[in-house]
């Protein structure tokens, strides 16, 4: 095993360089592991963007497949074994972390989103675009059946796992007509899961023909255009993170709906909402951010079972050396892949 880790540190705009850092022996609970493939999410080309606010400098990227080199006592992993992590490490013993909340922990920490204090510093493997990442007692660490791409299994640890969690809130989707606005990675992922857990119509919206074509290969039976006027449907999920969407799903909802808000993690305008409309149509309003440990797992096991082309989702990865050039440049497809070895 080398003695040195190499990330790539963020310094705001499009900086970034690569350093070295001594590799860590893991104590109890923790896990070192070698990161095979990183994926952009979309998060980090906001934080680069400014649209985001984010610790600066850090080591960014959360989503990543890797190996596990070592292993604290306790870890629950073995040195060898192919895994993915969650994005959030919690304390486990807080009242939110008691209630199963463990997304929402009092003293949650996240892969990626952490401030970079130098070689030395407090956790300076704790971003995806390195080759190697710690992973601190409190991380969901998943092994990844033999035979699963990386470019497959890496988004599992956000995009699938997020999306894995809004199906949990949105209830049984089998003969429910669905609507899945944003057609990202996160949306994609939405339309397959919704056809494969049985919901017989499933309506994409995107602002994108080009993402609309691609909704239509991972399950959409129709899409429609930004502002179209839309079928009624029982449940509803938001993943792009524009007002204007929340406002069209919540007018497409048939009585008994279901919103599950998703993609509504920065600043927006305000969004009107007729309480005596919610009241009267019986409607359900829910919001998901980050996701459980069985999310994770549950994300794993949907990847291995599908059959959609995940793979074509990703570019063609990039070494760390030209991270800058992916996290600044317009996203091609809906995930850019780093090497970062």
């Amino acid at each position: 095993m080398p003695d040195l880790a190499r990330v790539a540190v963020w310094r705001g705009g499009s900086e970034v360089c690569v350093e070295e850092v001594a590799l860590p022996e893991p104590t109890t609970g923790e896990v070192l592991v070698r990161v095979d493939l990183a994926t952009v999410c979309g998060s980090d080309h906001h934080t680069v963007s400014g649209r985001r606010p984010a610790p600066c400098p850090s080591v960014l990227g959360h989503e990543g497949v890797g190996s596990v080199v070592a292993s604290g006592p306790g870890a629950g992993v073995r040195p060898g074994q192919r895994v993915v992590w969650s994005v959030t490490v919690s304390c486990g013993t807080c009242d939110r972390c008691r209630r199963g909340l463990t997304a929402k922990c009092r003293s949650v920490r996240k892969l990626g989103h952490e401030a970079y204090d130098g070689p030395g510093g407090r956790w300076p493997l704790s971003g995806t675009y390195g080759t190697h990442v710690l992973l601190p007692a409190g991380t969901a660490v998943v092994p990844v059946p033999v035979g699963l791409p990386d470019e497959v299994a890496s988004p599992a640890g956000c995009a699938t796992a997020t999306v894995m969690a809004a199906l949990e809130r949105a209830g049984d989707l089998a003969g429910r007509r669905v609507l899945v606005t944003g057609a990202g990675m996160l949306g994609l992922t939405a339309t397959a899961a919704a056809v494969d857990a049985g919901a017989p119509e499933v309506v994409v919206v995107d602002v994108d023909p080009a993402r609309l074509e691609l909704a239509l290969g991972f399950g959409a039976t129709s899409t429609a255009a930004a502002g179209d006027r839309l079928p009624a449907v029982d449940v509803a999920m938001e993943l792009s993170g524009a007002a204007a969407a929340v406002e069209s799903c919540l007018g497409a909802l048939d009585v008994g709906g279901v919103l599950v808000l998703v993609g509504s993690v920065t600043p927006g305008p305000p969004v009107a909402l007729d309480p005596e409309d919610v009241v009267r149509r019986w409607l359900t309003l829910t919001g998901v951010h980050n996701y459980e440990p069985r999310h994770l797992e549950r994300a794993v096991a949907f990847l291995a079972g599908s059959d959609r082309p995940w793979a074509d989702l990703v570019g063609e990865p990039v070494g760390l050396d030209r991270l800058a050039d992916v996290l600044c440049a317009p996203m091609e497809r809906p995930r850019a892949g780093v090497r970062p070895d």
